[in-house]
């Protein structure tokens, strides 16, 4: 399989978190690649690409185009560098892929990769709630198990922060609304995959009445440590939140955040 979870261990929790206006915590992490742990990053790098496209697929769809694999993905698949968008977005997907990994491998939730490979076009976002992962405690479909939905906002340049928490929060009081379209869109990229097993698990959260689970709520902000200043989550509240007391938060720092994205693009790409 194409995926791999040794890059969450530069994940740092700092032992005192925040706390947002209305007395929230904040679960602090502290992201410190090392950049010269080469099976580290390459693994990192295939995990990444294959979120845009899968290995086994490059080849036939790169036929016809006369493009390399490195150009195929970076003309085709990846988000641009040109100014406008293009960063943006890459910063966007880069930030919402981290904090899945997050869920999946500390969290410890099962969370369908399909959000990136059906852009039809590269510089948008994709559309829905940002990432949705499972946590299924037995065969028995039992009301202990959790879906768990997480919005995620990233600033990863500019000397001024942003209130990039208090996007999230507010993004996440709309993800209860378009649950059921999500979930169906999951399910139908997997079912497009051949995925079946995969589809049966999506399947045992798309009718909470009959079939009572958890659901619990997420919001994290992403920051460059240049641009973040405190203010940015202490000012934040979700007393507006329809789930708060479902509501965790979590906020990501690193250095040279933007530059780190350029250059795992870059890697993946020409790993290829």
């Amino acid at each position: 399989m194409p995926w791999s979870g040794e890059h969450t261990k530069w994940f740092k929790q700092r032992t005192s978190a925040l706390k947002t206006a209305d007395g929230s915590d904040v679960t602090v992490l502290d992201f410190k690649p090392d950049l010269k742990d080469a099976k580290a990053m390459s693994a990192w790098a295939k995990h990444f690409r294959n979120h845009y496209v899968f290995d086994t697929e490059i080849d036939a769809l790169r036929q016809g185009t006369s493009l390399s694999r490195t150009a195929y993905i970076n003309q085709l698949k990846f988000p641009t560098t040109d100014p406008g968008l293009g960063p943006g977005i890459r910063s966007g997907d880069f930030g919402e892929i981290l904090v899945a990994d997050f869920l999946e491998y500390h969290l410890l939730h099962w969370v369908p990769r399909t959000r990136y490979g059906i852009k039809t076009i590269r510089d948008e976002s994709s559309k829905g709630s940002d990432l949705i992962g499972f946590k299924l405690f037995d065969k028995k479909q039992s009301p202990k198990d959790i879906l768990t939905i997480i919005e995620a906002k990233a600033q990863f340049s500019g000397k001024k922060a942003k209130p990039r928490l208090q996007d999230a929060i507010d993004g996440s009081a709309k993800d209860a609304a378009r649950l059921g379209e999500s979930l169906n869109a999951i399910k139908q990229r997997l079912y497009d995959k051949g995925y079946t097993d995969e589809c049966a698990v999506v399947e045992r959260y798309q009718d909470p009445v009959s079939k009572p689970y958890k659901t619990q709520y997420g919001a994290a902000a992403l920051f460059c440590n240049a641009a973040y200043e405190d203010t940015a989550i202490t000012t934040a509240t979700g007393v507006g939140h329809p789930y708060k007391k479902d509501l965790f938060l979590v906020l990501i720092r690193a250095d040279d955040f933007m530059d780190l994205v350029h250059h795992l693009y870059e890697l993946a790409a020409n790993e290829a």
